[in-house]
């Protein structure tokens, strides 16, 4: 089972298209879990603790946080927005990385 924690930049909507793609997936939001509004840094500590991935589509976070501090993966989407129909293109190419990621390490997905 692979804990996938979404940004709350992201819409809720993409969840469910990351489990249809493998019900292995354990998928919550930023916004589900109550957590919006928190600061990049204390956003990856509260979820290294639950959750094994966060998702975002904020291409600093890399850059602004030490990522290999932390027991969780990141990936970032390189989208043009964080509209539905612009990331669902992105999903096949995370689902990839997302079966070799390493906690600590920082991934991006571009098309």
């Amino acid at each position: 089972m692979t804990r996938i924690l979404l940004d709350e930049c992201l819409p809720v909507k993409l969840q469910h298209r990351f489990l249809e793609l493998d019900d292995s997936y354990r998928v919550a939001t930023v916004t589900g879990k109550n957590w919006n509004g928190i600061k990049n840094g204390k956003l990856l500590e509260l979820a290294q603790e639950n959750f094994d991935i966060f998702i975002t589509i904020d291409q600093n976070i890399p850059y602004q946080q030490t990522v290999s501090k932390f027991s969780i993966a990141l990936i970032a989407l390189q989208a043009k927005s964080n509209r539905y129909n612009d990331l669902l293109p992105f999903l096949e190419p995370t689902v990839k990385i997302i079966k070799n990621c390493k906690p600590g390490k920082s991934y991006t997905v571009s098309i």
